[in-house]
């Protein structure tokens, strides 16, 4: 028998990591995150990362992995996401992937092969002479599938996907099923998420988020690139935009991330979509107990 692996997924502000520290503490498991940002250290209200407390004793695994000086790739989360379940399958216990990051959740669960191309300075100091609008011009007419998901105002993302299409002469490459686990993916999203999203941000902003970007001490080059919150709070702290307008236009670009975070979900069939938390621990019983009825619905 293959070993099981069970992935929970969906937008920002969702509720992923409560489901998923509940599923675990019920099904024996373990968790490994799958976030791009926070695998960085000392961001924490700023990228949205679960607590001691809110982690219930779980093992949580690709959590402050990274110094976030230094650009941290899908190619080394796979990595280290791939060394942390052997380790959890080693205990006998459930390896629980759990984020909403879609290219770092597909590089376990899919068999996907990661380009491995190399640098190439003199196309990226040629694309760094373009506007980020043009950026994300270009690489929706070189992929249009790779512009629905992407964060388009992230230079260095659209500048290394330009890259690797032209240097591969091809789209990312679809993808199948890993056929190393047994996986059951569960989706969780919610008919109130906008709301969600403008609570989540204002009770962060009052815990000090604006205080936690300032102590990273990162150029604000850098802070554009590490997410959204980092993005804009950056453009606050140099006097581009107000408090208010900081809040306003946070709010909105986290609504529209979510909605690039569904559009790479759906295209996959195999995600479970929930309502509740008892349809999720109804799948997971059912799939521990390997029965082969459970499909995937939308």
């Amino acid at each position: 028998m293959k070993p099981k692996l069970l992935a929970i997924l969906g937008p920002t502000s969702s509720g992923k990591s409560d489901l998923a520290v509940e599923l675990a503490l019920e099904f024996n498991g373990e968790i490994v995150s799958a976030d791009s940002r926070q695998v960085y250290k000392k961001m924490n209200l700023c990228t949205g990362k679960i607590t001691k407390p809110e982690m219930k004793g779980i093992k949580h695994y690709c959590l402050n992995i990274a110094n976030p000086k230094k650009r941290f790739s899908v190619a080394q989360y796979n990595k280290k996401a791939t060394k942390a379940i052997k380790k959890i399958l080693k205990k006998n216990k459930l390896p629980i992937i759990c984020g909403g990051t879609g290219f770092y959740i597909d590089s376990i669960t899919k068999g996907n092969s990661i380009p491995k191309v190399k640098p190439d300075w003199k196309l990226r100091n040629k694309l760094e002479k373009l506007s980020t609008e043009e950026l994300f011009s270009r690489l929706q007419k070189l992929d249009i599938e790779r512009s629905k998901n992407i964060d388009k105002h992230n230079r260095r993302r659209l500048i290394r996907a330009i890259e690797i299409v032209k240097k591969t002469n091809q789209p990312v490459p679809k993808i199948e099923n890993n056929k190393e686990y047994d996986i059951l993916q569960i989706g969780i999203t919610r008919d109130d998420l906008d709301q969600r999203i403008h609570n989540r941000l204002l009770q962060r902003l009052d815990q000090g988020m604006i205080d936690e970007v300032k102590s990273l001490r990162l150029s604000y080059k850098r802070l554009e690139e590490l997410g959204l919150e980092s993005r804009y709070i950056s453009r606050y702290l140099q006097n581009k935009i107000s408090y208010q307008e900081m809040i306003e236009q946070l709010e909105i670009e986290s609504i529209n991330y979510s909605k690039r975070q569904m559009t790479w979900f759906k295209r996959d069939n195999t995600i479970h979509w929930i309502e509740n938390k008892k349809q999720a621990f109804e799948l997971v019983k059912k799939y521990i107990r390997g029965e082969k009825s459970i499909s995937p619905h939308v």
